[in-house]
């Protein structure tokens, strides 16, 4: 299984993912219904499902959840969060099901990883014919001052590590069996204390958390100091870390 280099701070952040990260809006329900047909009876795969937080709106949504997720620290979590859900090893390019098995394949917050040839070819390997295929992420939306200025933060360490921001996933399409659906874009909030949304959102990025302990700790205070010199942010009170939610599908032709 072939996992970008960059995603192995996921084994030690996998609870800081958990903590800090925001899960989808109620639109993604309808989007998973209306566009990409998720419903009781259909067979659907989540590639690199990581802790299950797409999991609960794609069982909203209905059907036979199946999550293909490389980390083991990462799946483990999502077997004790979703027992009842089939969690398999494996990744974008090499999904362990059989060819024409699946009606939807769904990678939340995570096709920006794996956005190759061979992993779209993959994904439409397991497709019906007419299936479809799902991406969505929740994007932060850096128009906010102190959201930009946290973004400032994290990008200073991001080397070359795959991104959704970067827009380098789109070069992957248009891809051979695949046409283009459509997309939809909607806002999102994630409610909770600066601890959690914010702290814990910087510290579970893949790159900050494969950080040496050393340069996590900087990076720590510097989210703490942005935290502490925030009016919206200091002292403790809730905050709602604003977000856009981006879904684009494609059916398999």
């Amino acid at each position: 299984m072939s996992v970008h280099e960059k995603s192995q701070g996921y084994h030690s952040g996998a609870q800081d993912y958990v903590a800090g990260r925001p899960g989808y809006p109620p639109e993604a329900i309808e989007w998973l219904r209306d566009v990409l047909g998720a419903a009781p009876g259909k067979r659907i795969v989540e590639i690199g499902a990581g802790t299950g937080k797409f999991i609960p709106r794609l069982q909203e949504a209905g059907g036979t959840i199946i999550a293909v997720e490389p980390i083991t620290e990462m799946r483990e979590l999502l077997v004790r969060s979703f027992p009842d859900v089939t969690a398999v090893a494996g990744s974008a390019d090499a999904i362990p099901l059989p060819d024409a098995s699946i009606d939807v394949v769904v990678c939340a917050q995570a096709f920006h990883w794996f956005a190759t040839v061979e992993a779209v070819a993959e994904m439409r390997r397991v497709l019906v014919p007419g299936g479809t295929l799902g991406l969505i992420w929740n994007g932060r939306d850096e128009s906010v001052p102190w959201v930009a200025a946290l973004s400032q933060i994290t990008n200073r360490r991001e080397g070359d590590t795959p991104r959704y921001q970067s827009d380098a996933w789109r070069k992957a399409f248009p891809a051979p069996g695949f046409e283009f659906i459509g997309d939809r874009h909607v806002r999102n909030y994630h409610i909770g204390s600066p601890e959690q949304v914010v702290l814990k959102r910087t510290m579970s990025v893949s790159f900050i958390a494969g950080l040496p302990a050393i340069e996590r700790h900087a990076v720590e205070r510097e989210v703490r100091d942005l935290i502490d010199g925030t009016a919206e942010l200091a002292g403790g009170r809730e905050v709602a870390f604003p977000y856009e939610t981006s879904m684009f599908a494609y059916r398999a032709i």
